[in-house]
């Protein structure tokens, strides 16, 4: 079968088995000769359908058309499916979101090319996931939706500095908000906040107690160097917004986070979103089971 063909329903093909026997049982059936099968011993019927001297109600075609309905029938219950081509990307359960913190204490320091750095280490361990961007300040903006093209978003890192987000301050809990509202749909998933911890309160908190309530596993790459004259925040203001085993880590250990990351309990598909992902061609190969049922629909001649 070609890799990019899936069975939805393999179960369905267990029933192979039995039609198999049914049909064995058919070919050595001679079928309805108008009740000679019952008195005529079967060699000596054979021989009579053979030489044309009685005719059975059905061809050997009509006898094989319940069984090939049945197959078909089969085959398109077990779900044969291609890939979509226009699936949403948010809908896979391996999602993630980097949340990057572009306050002042962050994007006028040495902690923005630091920052950088840790997003693009981030795309290159979760190769192959979605991976979307949030920036934040006093609000929150989705600089890109969740792309599997890490070239999209290595091109926006590349261009952030101290005028890319507008606006003050630093509002962590704006992009957990954003955040939970990308992962609405989706049953599981990462976030990756990257920040020096400033800003967390008790609305941060909370948004975070909401986002692991959708099963979104909640990490931070921590940044060390703010901008001269900001205040540090405290040292474990990003540890206190893990959830569901998430880990906070040096920005510079982002690779390490990402392998964390993608060995994890998330990953992996559900089979409703593993559905949703595959163009479900069984509905098509079981309306060929029309074909030879309307072969019982022949009368004899």
């Amino acid at each position: 079968m070609d890799p990019d063909v899936i069975l939805l329903r393999p179960l369905w093909l267990l029933g192979l088995f039995p039609l198999a026997v049914m049909a064995i049982a058919r070919r050595h059936n001679p079928g309805d000769a108008g009740g000679w099968e019952r008195v005529m011993p079967k060699a000596m019927l054979q021989a009579m359908i053979a030489l044309g001297a009685i005719h059975t109600r059905q061809s050997r075609l009509q006898g094989l058309s319940m069984p090939l309905a049945i197959l078909a029938l089969l085959c398109g219950l077990s779900g044969p499916a291609i890939p979509r081509g226009d699936t949403p990307v948010l809908a896979q359960s391996d999602a993630a979101l980097i949340a990057i913190d572009m306050s002042a204490s962050v994007a006028t320091g040495p902690d923005l090319k630091v920052a950088q750095l840790a997003a693009a280490g981030v795309l290159q361990g979760l190769a192959g996931r979605p991976v979307g961007l949030i920036v934040y300040t006093g609000e929150a903006y989705l600089a890109a939706a969740p792309t599997t093209d890490p070239a999209t978003l290595e091109t926006l890192l590349a261009v952030l500095d101290a005028d890319t987000v507008p606006g003050r301050g630093s509002q962590p809990a704006a992009a957990l908000a954003m955040a939970a509202t990308m992962f609405r749909q989706v049953p599981q998933g990462d976030l990756i906040l990257i920040s020096d911890g400033g800003g967390v309160d008790p609305a941060t908190n909370a948004a975070a107690d909401r986002l692991a309530a959708q099963s979104v596993r909640i990490s931070a790459l921590r940044l060390v160097n703010p901008a001269p004259g900001a205040s540090p925040p405290p040292g474990d203001a990003l540890d206190r917004l893990t959830r569901n085993d998430g880990m906070v880590l040096p920005a510079g250990d982002s690779t390490r986070l990402a392998a964390a990351l993608s060995t994890g309990p998330s990953v992996h598909r559900a089979a409703d979103l593993t559905a949703l992902q595959y163009r479900d061609l069984g509905p098509f190969l079981a309306a060929l089971a029309l074909i030879p049922l309307m072969l019982l629909l022949r009368r004899p001649l």
